[in-house]
């Protein structure tokens, strides 16, 4: 499941960091899956925390921030993210600064 705010694509996209939170099965390899998206488009994120969790179903919970992402891109991504297989679901927002 991809969600995307619409109201964030009204903002101004000059200093806009885009946000993606995937929880995924944890499994070695997923970490790399969910970077390749990136990878080939030459990203790389500004921020990146992945951790364990364990709730009877161990899954990875991993957020990613990409700074001065064209938010078209980032639904992009974001849908590309939802078909890694593992992947459960994707959560797509930004921030900007002002």
């Amino acid at each position: 499941m991809t969600a995307f705010d619409a109201t964030c694509a009204t903002l101004p996209q000059k200093d806009t960091t885009a946000c993606f939170t995937v929880t995924a099965a944890a499994h070695p390899g997923m970490l790399p899956r969910v970077l390749e998206p990136f990878a080939k488009r030459g990203l790389v994120p500004s921020k990146l925390h992945a951790v364990e969790q364990d709730d009877g179903q161990s899954a990875l919970l991993i957020d990613l921030q990409v700074a001065q992402m064209e938010l078209e891109t980032a639904q992009k991504i974001g849908n590309t993210l939802n078909q890694v297989f593992g992947v459960n679901s994707v959560l797509v927002s930004a921030k900007v600064a002002y």
